[in-house]
């Protein structure tokens, strides 16, 4: 009796993924880059729009309608970090783009705003904004999207003030942007302080929280004294057993309450 010969099943071959090009990058990343200009390039428009809206409204005194956008991009990235816990590249990035161009406008006289800060000093802000939050991000306090939320504030502000903006109030001292970069920070590190407190009370595990308080001490320390890999290795290792703070929030609140308190001196 003749048997019929078992059938094999088509071997699947591998194929490419389909959202890799001929280099093996990313295609979606590589079409969310190219984004990024255009994107830059709505944010020094909606700079330019608000300024002009606030020419009209309040002819005198600083005009601070670019301002408002950076808070509403602080906002946007805030509420974005909340709700999905890591802020976005699409937000942060032309947030730095835009402020490049802003001061690379500045430098050749383009009256788009009432910014005086250079292209040079744009870049400054951007550094520093990276520089302030660094140590938090080596020993993991932060997540790399906070950061990158600090250098486009960073760079907008530094556009828009540059070294000293001459203000409308006898009297009052030139405001410097790498001033407004630093107690910016130090107004959000208060606020972040603030809601962490707020979370150890509402979960009133306080000797858990002292001792994790003692850990994130003791890393910075050790950060200082150049064992940075010790010390993020360490945050590593706690991770499993941290509460997450967006910080990207307590950021916001406290860039926003400090530009707050300079346009009530400005104006």
């Amino acid at each position: 009796m003749a048997t019929e010969a078992p059938t094999l099943a088509p071997v699947a071959t591998p194929t490419a993924n389909k959202t890799d090009d001929a280099l093996g990058l990313d295609s979606a990343f590589l079409i969310q880059m190219a984004r990024m200009p255009l994107f830059s390039l709505l944010w020094v428009a909606a700079a330019f729009l608000s300024h002009q809206i606030w020419a009209a409204i309040h002819p005198t005194g600083l005009n601070a309608g670019p301002l408002i956008v950076v808070c509403a991009g602080m906002i946007l990235a805030a509420f974005i970090d909340g709700w999905a816990l890591k802020v976005p590249n699409w937000v942060t990035l032309p947030l730095i783009l835009s402020g490049w161009l802003l001061g690379l406008l500045h430098d050749l006289n383009v009256p788009v705003d009432s910014g005086t800060g250079g292209f040079g000093f744009a870049v400054v802000g951007t550094a520093f904004g990276f520089i302030l939050l660094f140590p938090m991000l080596a020993i993991g306090g932060v997540g790399v999207g906070d950061v990158k939320m600090q250098m486009g504030f960073g760079t907008c502000v530094a556009a828009f003030f540059g070294t000293g903006t001459t203000t409308a109030t006898a009297g009052m001292n030139a405001i410097n942007g790498l001033g407004v970069i630093f107690w910016a920070f130090a107004f959000g590190a208060i606020a972040g302080g603030a809601f962490a407190l707020v979370m150890i009370l509402m979960r009133r595990r306080f000797r858990e929280n002292a001792a994790m308080v003692g850990e994130i001490f003791t890393d910075l320390q050790m950060f200082a004294t150049g064992r940075s890999g010790q010390a993020s290795q360490r945050a590593q290792d706690r991770r499993r057993i941290w509460v997450k703070l967006p910080y990207g929030i307590p950021l916001c609140v406290g860039f926003l309450l400090y530009l707050w308190s300079v346009l009530i001196l400005l104006n």
